[in-house]
């Protein structure tokens, strides 16, 4: 058997493909300005071949919304920020893996689902919400240890399920001011805020 090629892909291939290109085309140059010739072309794939897969534009971007859902899902869950005993250091420990993750060209450290969720909430809403559950679903995953560090330190408040949400709100945020030209500091500078706000939140009353 011959080995497969972007020209002669194995069956199954093209759809993982296009996945992979939207995954980077549109974080590189948004939804919008992101056409299907651009995804075919950095997937090596055909149109027939895009059509095959998917009904529209509209519906790649819904499923390239749930692929980037459950890709990062896998990268985060065998992080090495859960190795910590303390549950308050496997936060601190989750914004330091975001920080260390904030390299190279903008498009690369920052995140699709919210790139599509801005460009999209009032013109494609069904791709909007498949971006929110993946946002809010990778919140969920720090509730947890937030949570089990408030009990451990006798705190009532905030409500862990909140201050996981804002700190996906703050990491959006950074990256936003990173694309606006604030570049990759901006988006460390925001982190390094949220892990000062917990330090504090976290302090003992005696401190």
């Amino acid at each position: 058997m011959s080995r497969p090629t972007k020209q002669s892909p194995e069956r199954g291939q093209a759809r993982q493909r296009l996945l992979e290109a939207a995954r980077d085309v549109i974080r590189a140059k948004g939804f919008a300005a992101t056409s299907v010739d651009d995804l075919c072309t950095s997937a090596g794939v055909t149109k027939g071949a895009f059509f095959h897969h998917f009904a529209s534009k509209e519906a790649l971007g819904i499923a390239a919304a749930d692929f980037w859902a459950h890709s990062t899902g896998a990268f985060f869950a065998a992080a090495p920020y859960h190795t910590p005993a303390d549950p308050l250091d496997r936060v601190r420990a989750y914004l330091d893996f975001r920080r260390a993750l904030i390299a190279g060209e903008t498009w690369e450290y920052t995140c699709l689902v919210g790139t599509m969720a801005e460009e999209t909430h009032s013109t494609h809403p069904a791709i909007a919400e498949a971006c929110g559950a993946a946002i809010f679903a990778h919140a969920a995953t720090l509730e947890a240890d937030i949570a089990a560090a408030m009990a451990a330190r006798g705190l009532t408040a905030p409500d862990a399920a909140s201050l996981a949400r804002h700190t996906q709100a703050v990491l959006q945020g950074a990256f936003v001011l990173a694309k606006a030209g604030g570049g990759p500091e901006a988006a460390r500078e925001g982190i390094d805020h949220l892990r000062r706000y917990l330090d504090l939140l976290f302090a003992p009353e005696d401190a």
